[in-house]
């Protein structure tokens, strides 16, 4: 199981979430994959009243940069927001602020371990439960987008179940 569990990120015994923790979403660019993992992740925890603060960042964040526009259309549809979106480069301060780092692929495990040696332990894949990674769908047109945001839902789904125990 994850880490992170033991260390109280699952529901209280009150049956709210624990709003002491937090969590980073981490890909590449932070304008496509990261910005709608976060955006779905706290969609998702909201639902049990006040959850853990989400966020997210990129490795090589095109800093500054707004979500890409099919990620905001795809979001759009959906009714979440991502329009206020601004990329930002992922720091080790960064790092060191949240207590479950999440990334889009296993290489970016590694990279964000590198980062901080520390962290090791609370960053893992979205796609962890599942066994897979989430491809960048940058430039590449709408069906991949498409195909990149089913894998988030499904990831987001499995990591909340997992950690949170929300459905």
């Amino acid at each position: 199981m994850i880490d992170v569990i033991e260390a109280g990120l699952q529901q209280s015994p009150r049956g709210r979430l624990d709003t002491s923790f937090s969590a980073l979403v981490v890909c590449t660019g932070n304008i496509c994959r990261s910005p709608m993992a976060a955006a779905l992740l706290a969609q998702r925890l909201s639902r049990c009243g006040p959850g853990p603060r989400v966020e997210s960042a990129g490795l090589a964040a095109l800093v500054g940069e707004p979500a890409d526009p099919l990620a905001i259309a795809l979001l759009g549809e959906r009714n979440l927001d991502l329009t206020g979106h601004r990329a930002r480069q992922l720091t080790p301060t960064l790092v060191s602020a949240f207590d479950l780092i999440l990334v889009m692929e296993q290489r970016q495990q590694r990279d964000v371990e590198r980062i901080l040696p520390v962290a090791r332990g609370r960053v893992h894949r979205v796609g962890r439960f599942g066994g897979f990674d989430v491809p960048d769908p940058y430039r590449k047109g709408r069906a991949a987008f498409e195909m990149s945001l089913a894998l988030i839902e499904r990831g987001i789904t499995e990591v909340a179940r997992a950690v949170w125990r929300v459905e």
